[in-house]
């Protein structure tokens, strides 16, 4: 199938920006547990202690924004020092389950902004408390940068050692504010645009691969599971297409996804359950760090891969100023972790959503993309893509109802006042705060039937809706700059999300699946296939 070239708006040049030497950087290893900081929110705590047994550092003090909603103290505590993390942690992972742990709190305090503890807790981090936001108005004051940073807060209250990623903090670690972030993120940039016009192609390709072995196996056992080839095609789209490399054809061959989970792992294994015996979970995930020398051999297999197929983007990085080490450290990280990571849990999520609305949804895309295709000669281009309202509608709803990335956290700046839709609330500078998204994204007081997946969601007027959908550490509506921390390959994960719904139909009138849910995503097993037959 032939392809036009793209212009999505984040594969467009950046502006350019004035570089800025960096300051020399620590390749230091960063502990197990770090001295927790005082923050003048520590008064806050339900522990005191004398005032002159602590000299705490002077702040600039703040008058936080007024608000003409009452001022409530934000509810909640955090029990005794560590045997009140220790606790949350029980709740969080066994005794309730996430999202009970969170729902059960805020119908307690009748509150969507609260205080409570997340994990991991003790003795990966050292402090655990933070304030929670659970509802769409408050929740995208974590992307103002005038009011909180993201420093090191990229996995939540716990930071992975550096040698996961070769003695470097990466660009998802790096707050806007340093130095690094233009830099790293004008590459990533870089990287999404200098082969923009292979990605049409190579997913057609790919993906069509992926559906040929799906048949096979249905054809030969009643059922496929679509996981694993599906990140087995995952990884080798993003290779082909960004790269230019077959890692088929590679030392690395067909082992990257697992390479690629088993470095997750030890990554999010603090905030992850397994479903293992609780005592084995606690003390293998929880207690200690797992040692990274541990997968030192795999990591290095995937950088191998990935400096000897990044030539062309390596010589952006010289001209950035940025080593072609670091780089490579980046481009790996951007490249598995954040969007393989996004494909291998967002992908599965998407066809489960699809398949359970059933055949007449199926219809209405099929017929959709089919005759925006048609009137464009038959081909699959950006033009033909924006004659697909539904299509887009429900990659959009996909997003909202299970976004893939569900906690985003930052650190208040200053002290500063949240909305919430009832009260407002004052949060001191230090104090950080944790937003669940998909309480946010499914706010009943924003979107009606908020619990339920409507394909047409964001056709006409519900456009106006697609800034409460909140995936990419910012609004739909918005577009990553160097200047904020929204993903930088936010339209790009939105443009192949929208590729896999337009060849899936095309390809197929109808599906059928079953899915079970996994730490990482759903589990799909497709259990029918229907041809296309007009």
């Amino acid at each position: 199938m032939s392809s036009t070239s793209i212009t999505i708006p984040c594969l467009q040049p950046p502006l350019r920006f004035p570089y800025q030497e960096p300051p020399p950087r620590s390749r230091s290893r960063v502990g197990f547990v770090s001295l927790r900081p005082i923050y003048a929110a520590d008064r806050v705590s339900s522990s005191s202690s004398s005032s002159s047994s602590v000299q705490v550092p002077q702040r600039t003090v703040s008058t936080p924004e007024p608000t003409k909603l009452p001022l409530r103290k934000i509810p909640g505590d955090y029990g005794p020092p560590v045997f009140g993390a220790l606790k949350d942690r029980q709740d969080y992972f066994y005794n309730q389950g996430k999202e009970e742990y969170l729902k059960s709190r805020m119908l307690r305090y009748e509150s969507t902004v609260y205080r409570t503890n997340m994990p991991p807790g003790p003795f990966i981090t050292s402090d655990s408390r933070v304030v929670v936001l659970l509802d769409g108005k408050s929740f995208p004051v974590l992307f103002d940068h005038s009011k909180v940073e993201k420093k090191d807060l990229f996995t939540g209250t716990y930071m992975p050692v550096t040698e996961l990623t070769g003695g470097h903090r990466v660009l998802s670690y790096i707050d806007p504010s340093e130095p690094d972030h233009a830099k790293l993120k004008q590459l990533i940039f870089f990287l999404l645009k200098h082969r923009r016009d292979k990605i049409l192609p190579e997913f057609h390709s790919t993906f069509s691969e992926l559906f040929e072995t799906l048949e096979k196996d249905l054809a030969a056992a009643g059922r496929a599971q679509y996981n694993a080839p599906g990140e087995q095609a995952a990884f080798n789209f993003l290779a082909r297409s960004l790269f230019g490399a077959n890692p088929v054809d590679s030392k690395l061959g067909r082992d990257a996804p697992k390479l690629i989970g088993k470095w997750v792992l030890f990554q999010l294994g603090p905030v992850l359950s397994l479903g293992l015996p609780k005592v084995v979970e606690e003390l293998l995930l929880r207690t200690v760090r797992l040692p990274p020398a541990l997968i030192k051999a795999d990591y290095r297999r995937l950088y191998d891969f990935f400096y000897e197929s990044s030539e062309a983007v390596f010589e952006e990085a010289d001209r950035l100023g940025i080593s072609r080490e670091e780089a490579c450290h980046n481009l790996l990280f951007a490249t598995c972790f954040n969007s393989f990571g996004g494909m291998k849990i967002f992908f599965p999520n998407m066809i489960k959503w699809i398949g359970r609305a059933g055949v007449k949804l199926h219809t209405q895309l099929a017929r959709e993309i089919r005759t925006a295709v048609k009137s464009n000669g038959g081909k699959i281009t950006m033009g033909a893509m924006e004659q697909m309202p539904l299509m887009k509608s429900v990659v959009y709803e996909a997003f909202r109802i299970e976004p893939p990335v569900p906690v985003q956290y930052g650190r208040a700046k200053k002290d500063l006042v949240v909305e919430s839709h009832d009260a407002a609330f004052e949060i001191k500078e230090g104090e950080v705060i944790c937003g669940y998204q998909p309480f946010a994204t499914r706010d009943p007081k924003i979107f009606d039937r908020a619990g339920e997946f409507v394909p047409d969601r964001f056709t006409g007027d519900g456009e106006e809706l697609l800034k409460h959908v909140l995936w990419s550490n910012g609004p739909e509506t918005q577009s990553p700059t160097v200047q904020n921390k929204q993903c930088a390959g936010k339209d790009f994960i939105v443009f192949i999300s929208r590729l896999l719904v337009v060849e899936l139909f095309l390809r197929y009138d109808s599906f059928d699946i079953e899915a079970t849910n996994t730490p990482l995503g759903a589990a799909v097993t497709v259990t029918s296939l229907k041809k296309a037959s007009f």
